[in-house]
């Protein structure tokens, strides 16, 4: 992990490995024991990539340096924050369900692209949604400022595109620029659907599809890519990774009305808050009466939120099963996506990734 230490109002990193162990968590809306059978099936994906990943955290820290201190210190706080690094896993993860060579570096460097391009949208996402803490930790933004955040993501979208061009293969940055651009589509269609109760749920997962569920695809398939497989295999793996992607964030939005907040690492409620348009709203609003239409209008479309708001918005989510619809609807796209898995041999690979389906669905943070 790298750590930050506050010093006389000076920044000191320390650089040591990224790899955390996953550790059982609480308060989500799922049971303690599903939730620690879920982050073990995480833990024996890590296991079986451990060195791979182990050499991606050192690109990743080698990459994030700068001349111009203020880069490296910045980057290395929301890097501080942890996080699962799933989506350079599946990268890792996939090349080697596919053959790709143990003495091959290509999916290592394509990794840690991914977590830049992951990690240059989450210090833009963190300005736009003004948010206050990044997985339990103050944000990048609320520490460095907006400015400072936008820039050393762009700086972060370069370091990826340069290891996209050090990779050499077109087919790869085809794949990859493709994503960066899908998930900037994603985003601004969520700041056009914000505070529109109108929006349908079609709308609403191609907007999960763009934002979260292209970069886990592309993670996948840039997999496939290195180790030479047939488009079948190549198609199967993107296939995997949208399919992950979409549960991953359905479960993201479920969780924001009804997880634990220390669990969480972020304020439940921030959705609320800003007016976004998840499926738990969505089920809420068209199963409530008149009365309660008028109290997600007046919350949601015009912002006009008073103290209990929150609370009564999770009461009504909690009163139509709006948490369960969502989960159910990640549980089929979870199932879909080991679906697509099947077209490769069982190995302890295809397992893993596999239980990380289940991972996604059952997880508490």
């Amino acid at each position: 992990m790298v750590l930050i230490r506050y010093r006389e109002n000076q920044l000191a990193v320390a650089a040591t490995p990224l790899i955390q162990d996953a550790a059982p968590a609480s308060g989500a809306p799922v049971s303690g024991a599903a939730a620690a059978a879920a982050e073990d099936a995480l833990s024996a994906l890590i296991a079986l990539v451990r060195e791979d990943l182990e050499a991606c955290n050192r690109v990743i820290v080698e990459r994030m340096h700068s001349p111009v201190a203020l880069i490296p210190q910045l980057a290395a706080h929301i890097v501080a924050a942890g996080g699962k690094r799933l989506r350079p896993l599946l990268t890792l993860a996939a090349a080697r369900l596919c053959g790709y060579p143990t003495s091959g570096m290509r999916h290592v460097d394509l990794a840690a692209c991914v977590e830049f391009i992951h990690t240059a949208t989450l210090l833009h996402d963190d300005v736009v949604d003004e948010s206050a803490l990044r997985r339990g930790l103050a944000s990048a933004n609320a520490v460095f400022g907006n400015k400072a955040s936008v820039l050393v993501g762009d700086f972060l979208f370069a370091r990826a595109f340069e290891l996209m061009v050090k990779d050499g293969s077109l087919r790869v940055l085809a794949i990859l620029s493709r994503a960066s651009a899908t998930i900037s589509e994603g985003e601004v269609l969520q700041l056009v659907t914000q505070n529109d109760l109108t929006t349908t749920e079609a709308r609403y997962l191609e907007v999960i599809k763009g934002k979260t569920a292209a970069l886990f695809a592309a993670a996948c398939q840039v997999g496939a890519v290195v180790a030479e497989q047939p488009p079948a295999q190549e198609q199967a793996l993107a296939e995997y990774g949208m399919k992950l992607g979409i549960a991953f964030q359905l479960v993201d939005d479920a969780l924001d009305y009804a997880a634990n907040q220390a669990t969480l690492g972020k304020t439940v409620g921030d959705d609320f808050r800003e007016g976004k348009i998840t499926l738990p709203v969505l089920v809420a609003f068209h199963a409530g009466g008149a009365l309660e239409k008028d109290f997600w209008r007046r919350t949601i479309e015009t912002l006009d939120q008073q103290d209990g708001d929150l609370a009564e918005a999770m009461r009504l989510i909690a009163r139509h099963g709006a948490i369960d619809v969502t989960l159910d609807r990640a549980r089929r796209f979870a199932e879909e996506a080991r679906s697509a898995l099947m077209v490769f041999p069982d190995s302890p690979i295809r397992r893993a990734l596999v239980a990380v389906s289940d991972y996604t669905v059952q997880r508490a943070r």
